[in-house]
Order: C-alpha cells, then structure tokens, then sequence
C-alpha cells in the first residue's frame, strides 16, 4: 500500500528516507507520539541515516522515541510519499513487536523542544482517529 501526501511544486526539496513503526503491546493498545508544537500525532520512527538498515532504524527509534525494546518484521507494509514545505520524504512502516518497555526515552534536544511525548492508546481508538 502506498499513498502521496501534499502536492510537489517546483521548489528545491531536501530528500529524506524514513521508517515508521506500528507497535503493540499485550492489551492491545499502539504505542503513539504526540507533537506539542504542531499539535498533531504520529506514529514512532524517524530519519533513515545513509547506508542504515530499515530495522536498525526502527528499532533505533522505538528506543529512543517511547524507551521501547522491539523486534521489527522483515517486510515493509506500507510507504508514503509525503511533499511537506521544502521537505520530499519517503517513509516505509513496519511492525513490531514490543519486547521490553525500559521507560527511558532518549529525545534530541529538538524533539525536546517540540514537546514530544508517547503514550498508549488501544486499537479501537486509533482506528476511530
């Protein structure tokens, strides 16, 4: 499944690769992150370094973002091609599947800024929006 979010103009873009991860735990409940400045959610995940490997990234991020140990799935279930301000990013989602939740997170000083925060929400309400 891919889908394509805002429209290209003919502007100069910074290219970025990202992974996204869908993770749950034993109550049937995702894991969420909400972005204070912005106010708007997401799902856990981030920028894809040169030469990473997508499950590295994904699990990289899930330790950071929530303080969640995970195992991510082989193959990528979804992509979006998002055209955002001066920004083309590609973002790939997996599953994952939660092995140990330390409660550390491990922000950046940008995404402390931004007010970044997890918490979990079951299915249903995610399904809902």
């Amino acid at each position: 499944m891919s889908k394509v979010l805002g429209t290209r103009k003919d502007i100069a873009y910074t290219e970025r690769l990202a992974v996204r991860i869908i993770m749950k735990n034993d109550k049937d409940e995702i894991v969420i992150i909400f972005v204070k400045n912005g106010n708007y959610y997401k799902l856990p995940g981030g920028g894809i370094e040169p030469d990473e490997d997508h499950r590295f990234a994904g699990e990289r991020k899930a330790m950071e973002e929530t303080g969640c140990k995970v195992i991510m799935d082989e193959g990528c279930m979804a992509t979006t091609e998002e055209w955002r301000n001066d920004l083309h990013q590609i973002s790939y989602y997996y599953r994952a599947h939660l092995v140990r939740d330390t409660g550390v997170v491990e922000l950046t000083e940008d995404e402390i800024v931004d007010g970044l925060q997890h918490g979990w929400i079951s299915v249903k309400s995610a399904m809902r929006g």
